[in-house]
């Protein structure tokens, strides 16, 4: 078993701290890291901690930028200009989950969007590939719903509008061909490029502003304004079924890094363009009969000429079709998904190992040249127009080496460029000659088990699979996925049922917890809030009822001066029984991550022990090594004092007997014609004849049957009776 722990330590709080007060980002996590090593120390942790790793450590993103070069050289990392969100409070790029309502997510500041040229990958080249691995993943349904929702495949048509009076052709994609004989006007993105060339001299200034107005505004906000906006360019196009001239319009809610750009607009049969339609007065033709408008189901095609008539779903393949055959369209697959915004300026984070010539050409750095350092700076504020901090470090950009001259790349990159990929570094962490060595990625590798929050669905979980995928096309590993089983563990609320934080004066800081009750109680308690996948709030009397339940463990075995009062002595057949049947649960419960329920048990465990004078040794050896995982010292105290040897964390497990987990007696549900008229307790051993019997004689059920005659009885041994009158 491999349990590592590591540092994901390059990213924007640190950075921001050290504009703040001027004292270094490295200075600020290594402090930070040994801090959370202490508490990780004293709460007991069993970390192998020979595996430990930090993103921030140049031996680490040395093959951070080595793993980047394959993506450059496969052609999946490329510079190009795009929309951007610019945060001029913190003078950085922020990727789209970065950004929540309009603003950063770490400070409450405004987002802008900017065009801006960054470094991209080409995760797009993976979509397929990222949705059909999720068939065979173990992982939470709703997890791989939001991967695929984020995905986002689409089947529909791509559609060619001419422009009228051009040469100009403007392309669209529609998973509904069905409702183009409905598409009265064109919508396109602010920043789609034909804007310039098609709009007429009489509406350039309205639409300039327009576009001015456009790239305030985040690209959240665009899509959840509750109003839509926008101004029409004075051209047209032609509706390549009806050849009808539609008006084109430009509006904020279209984005040109989604799609094509350009949108044809069917406002009896989509919401926002019946909304748009409606509050521009634009024509509305339905072309899919039905009910109230806008209706977006699909049905039977009218006015849409010799498709009238028509369902939906047939209309679709036969437009599509007419539109490939006529030259004007084609059948295409599209994806929501974007490729992946991979540049940040910031100073805290991996330099690129990439050199630009002095004729433009981007070249990556010798391997032999690795890790790219980050040099030393004094002032960490990106400049106001968005150039990173490392452009002040002229000695260190000028690069001249074996014949090679250009300038460094200044960005760094995001912080899930280290994430991406760190579980394998893991399994090979003071290899100096490779990221890991074959050998240790076929025996570690795919990840057995992997527990990380939910928040990660669409950002680095999807991004892990995304390098996996491209490290398996390299071949430098052998399986394709990185994570087979996936559980998220829910957030630890603070008292008042919010998310803890500063602000809220909620947070519990762990060092006081273990010094007022002892990390034994902390580490059990938090195990014993409640399903490890649910959010659980802090409760302090919690905690102390757990800490009384370890008392009395001690209590059993020993007196207030530290006797023993554990004997070599028999288990009783009631304490016998309930021994093992905490074994089969507790184990059993463990391996399903059913913390909270093992711990339950052994609480019922220690109450059968107190309704006994009995104190065997047996019990109580048992019971510190079921302890152990989540009470560790106080468990080898106990092993310790009941004479046993080495120590109880690498002890055999115990094994549960069959004949003692084995109930005599079970309570069964009792149904009449499927509907539960009450329980019955009996032996397994019962006969269906002997437990009808003592079924009718419980009132409910001689109520349901009355004088009708059993038709047929169905009885599962130790489950349900169901009698069928």
């Amino acid at each position: 078993m491999l349990h590592p722990m590591g540092w994901d330590a390059f990213g924007l709080p640190a950075e921001q701290f050290a504009i703040k007060t001027g004292i270094h980002p490295a200075t600020t996590t290594q402090k930070s890291i040994a801090n959370f090593k202490r508490q990780l120390h004293a709460l007991g942790f069993s970390f192998d901690w020979s595996k430990e790793i930090s993103t921030c450590d140049p031996s680490f993103y040395k093959w951070t930028q080595f793993l980047f070069l394959k993506l450059f050289e496969k052609g999946l990392a490329y510079q190009k200009e795009v929309p951007v969100n610019w945060c001029p409070a913190l003078r950085t790029v922020l990727a789209n989950e970065e950004v929540v309502d309009g603003k950063s997510e770490r400070g409450g500041h405004p987002v802008v969007r900017v065009p801006m040229k960054q470094w991209m990958l080409k995760i797009t080249d993976y979509a397929e590939r990222l949705l059909e691995g999720l068939d065979n993943l173990d992982w939470s349904e709703r997890t791989k719903d939001g991967q695929r929702n984020w995905i986002g495949k689409s089947v529909g048509a791509e559609v060619h509008f001419k422009i009228v009076g051009t040469k100009k052709t403007l392309n669209v994609f529609t998973t509904r061909p069905d409702t183009l004989f409905g598409a009265t006007f064109m919508v396109l993105a602010p920043e789609h490029p034909l804007v310039a060339e098609i709009t007429t001299s009489a509406q350039l200034a309205i639409v300039e502003d327009y576009k001015k107005s456009a790239a305030s505004k985040s690209e959240v906000d665009r899509q959840t304004a509750k109003t839509k906006s926008g101004v029409f360019v004075g051209s047209y196009a032609l509706n390549p079924l009806t050849h009808q001239q539609i008006p084109i319009w430009i509006a904020d809610y279209v984005l040109m890094d989604y799609g094509t750009g350009a949108i044809m607009a069917v406002p009896a049969h989509d919401e926002r363009d019946f909304e748009f339609a409606t509050q521009y007065q634009l024509p509305i033709q339905r072309v899919i009969a039905g009910g109230e408008l806008p209706y977006t189901s699909e049905g039977t095609l009218c006015n849409s000429d010799g498709f009238d008539g028509t369902s939906s779903t047939e209309a679709i393949e036969k437009i599509t079709h007419f539109l490939e055959s006529e030259g004007i369209g084609k059948k295409r697959v599209q994806y929501k998904l974007r490729d992946w915004l991979f540049s940040r300026q910031r100073y805290w984070g991996e330099p690129f190992p990439i050199i630009k010539k002095p004729d433009g050409e981007l070249v990556g750095v010798p391997p032999n040249e690795l890790p790219v350092v980050l040099p030393d700076v004094k002032d960490f504020q990106p400049s106001e127009d968005g150039k990173a901090p490392l452009s002040k470090a002229v000695d260190w950009i000028n690069y001249d080496s074996n014949g090679l001259q250009g300038q460094r790349e200044t960005d760094t990159m995001p912080g899930s460029a280290g994430s991406s990929w760190y579980f394998l570094r893991y399994i090979d962490p003071n290899n100096n000659f490779a990221p890991f060595s074959p050998e240790a990625q076929s025996y570690w590798m795919p990840v057995d088990l992997y527990l990380g929050g939910a928040e990660h669905t669409v950002g680095h979980l999807l991004y892990a699979r995304f390098w996996q995928k491209v490290l398996f096309d390299c071949g430098l590993v052998s399986h394709d996925e990185p994570f087979k089983k996936l559980v998220h563990q829910g957030m630890l609320l603070g008292e008042d049922g919010e998310k803890m934080s500063k602000s809220r004066g909620n947070v519990i800081n762990p060092d006081e917890i273990v010094k007022e009750f002892g990390a034994d109680s902390l580490r059990t308690y938090l195990m014993f809030m409640g399903p490890l996948e649910k959010d659980k709030p802090w409760s302090t009397s919690g905690l102390e009822g757990v800490r009384r339940f370890l008392n009395r463990i001690w209590r059993a075995m020993f007196d207030e001066q530290g006797n023993p009062l554990f004997k070599d002595e028999p288990l009783s057949a009631d304490l016998q029984k309930a021994l093992h049947k905490t074994i089969k649960k507790v184990t059993e419960d463990i391996e399903r991550l059913n913390f909270n329920t093992a711990i339950s048990q052994m609480m019922i465990l220690v109450n059968e022990l107190y309704k006994t004078d009995a104190r065997p040794r047996e019990l109580f050896k048992v019971l510190s090594q079921l302890l152990m995982p989540f009470a560790p010292h106080l468990a080898e105290e106990l092993w310790s004092r009941l004479g046993e040897s080495g120590l109880v964390s690498i002890a055999p497990w115990p094994k549960w007997h069959p004949d003692f987990v084995t109930e005599d007696e079970v309570e069964i549900g009792v149904q009449v014609l499927g509907k539960m008229r009450g329980t019955l307790r009996v032996s397994l051993d019962t006969t269906e004849e002997e437990v009808v019997k003592k079924a009718l004689e419980i009132q409910a059920v001689t109520n349901a049957v009355g004088a009708k005659p059993l038709k047929k009885v169905i009885y599962k041994p130790g489950k349900i009776l169901n009698l069928i009158v």
